[in-house]
């Protein structure tokens, strides 16, 4: 089976907590705080490695978490960073965020990289929050947690030149012609069951070496999910080329070449504006023979290249190649990914104070990037920690917005991954 797309999830690290510690060398009366930072957690990246053709190996494993920060710890001593976590996949992917559909990146070319997972940021120890009238204090943040996510990765291969036709056409069989491929192949239909790659040689004297994939054979319907070509026809967006391989012996030739044309065209418009040679193959075979005028004659009526071959004995292979190099670019455009080129999308985070509160399941509940952060940074059960996170919920205007809303004592209130319970007459002279 061919892995093209798989859904996996991402668990970024967590920052490492804040240490609240203070100085107790016995030479240094009344030692000051000296609690270090957390570590930063481990980020999760996606690679491209040119030696990977499918997502296998995400067929079985589909959750991903990197490591922790390390704790702070005394004498000012930050923790360790978390280790970040590389995921390879094969040049063509394409990373989608699962709950929105967004596109994350388009990831063509070898070594590139990027991030779908932010690792947590290490939290501040209490040294940071000495001022000259609150010179001890207990405060120390938690480490910020790190971002979680569902991911879709989409295979989309990249390759110069895509054969496509009817299952038992004779794709596989053209493409060992041609190549140093093996494919599998057997005369009954649907022998190709993912698709294969090879580099074709044009000759000694030009050194360009293009890829071609043999695509699984489509059937009538397939753009619309019908037969096994269906999963296939995204693979055939980015070559350069297109070779449409038609069995000549067929008892309608112009039928098989048609319904092929047609589905390429209701998958994608653009596929039918690529560069196309269809190759009339099994000429070896009387039925062929005879069918080959006519067809040739239709296809020049609509200025369409085809040439007549055998992939079986090798007949006329040579002036396919031949046809073929002139399709293609040169070797310097054959060097850089078919467009479109790979693309990282960078999302701006949302205004930093900005927020929002609704009544969600019951209870109010606060959004909002900048203060969803310091709840999960804040220890609660510390006493000073938890009357600065409420502070910062006046500053924000947050608290004015929850009484505006009709908070009462009791209310539970969430923010973020916390639930807490609103105690009015504690802020009342605030």
């Amino acid at each position: 089976m061919f892995f093209d797309s798989v859904r996996v999830w991402i668990f970024a690290g967590n920052g490492g907590d804040g240490a609240a510690t203070f100085r107790h060398e016995a030479h240094v009366p009344r030692g000051g705080p000296d609690g270090g930072d957390g570590g930063r957690g481990g980020s999760i990246y996606l690679t491209v490695d040119a030696g990977e053709t499918s997502l296998r190996d995400y067929r079985h494993r589909h959750h991903f978490k990197a490591t922790a920060g390390g704790r702070g710890s005394g004498q000012k001593k930050h923790g360790k960073a978390g280790d970040d976590l590389i995921l390879k996949v094969p040049p063509g992917t394409g990373v989608f965020d699962e709950s929105s559909g967004d596109l994350l990146g388009d990831l063509v070319a070898s070594g590139q990289t990027l991030m779908v997972g932010r690792g947590g940021r290490g939290g501040l120890g209490n040294v940071h929050f000495a001022t000259s009238t609150h010179q001890a204090p207990k405060h120390a943040q938690n480490g910020e947690p790190g971002e979680a996510r569902q991911i879709r990765l989409e295979l989309r291969l990249l390759a110069d030149v895509g054969l496509v036709g009817l299952p038992n056409a004779g794709k596989s069989t053209l493409l060992a012609a041609l190549t140093a491929a093996r494919p599998k192949i057997a005369d009954y239909p649907f022998t190709t069951l993912e698709p294969n790659l090879g580099v074709l040689d044009l000759g000694d004297e030009d050194s360009r070496r293009p890829t071609i994939a043999d695509v699984p054979g489509l059937i009538e319907g397939a753009s619309s999910g019908a037969g096994l070509g269906h999963a296939f026809l995204r693979h055939v967006e980015r070559t350069r080329v297109l070779v449409h391989v038609v069995d000549g012996s067929d008892r309608d030739p112009e039928w098989s070449y048609n319904v092929i044309r047609d589905e390429l065209g209701a998958h994608d418009p653009a596929l039918l504006t690529k560069p196309l040679l269809v190759a009339f193959n099994k000429m070896d075979r009387p039925a062929a023979a005879e069918a080959w005028p006519a067809f040739l004659a239709a296809r020049a009526a609509q200025g369409v290249s085809a040439v007549a071959i055998s992939a079986e004995t090798g007949a006329n292979l040579v002036e396919l190649r031949e046809r073929l190099s002139k399709l293609l670019p040169s070797a310097e455009e054959l060097a850089e990914p078919p467009e479109p080129a790979g693309i990282v999308v960078h999302r701006l985070e949302s205004a930093g104070n900005a927020f929002t509160v609704a009544r969600e399941d019951g209870m109010l509940v606060v959004h909002g990037h900048k203060i969803e952060r310091l709840a999960a940074q804040t220890n609660f059960d510390v006493e000073e920690s938890a009357e600065r996170f409420q502070g910062e919920l006046i500053r924000l205007g947050i608290d004015h917005e929850l009484r505006r809303q009709g908070v009462a004592p009791g209310d539970m209130v969430r923010i973020g991954g916390s639930e807490l319970e609103w105690e009015s007459d504690a802020w009342d002279d605030r």
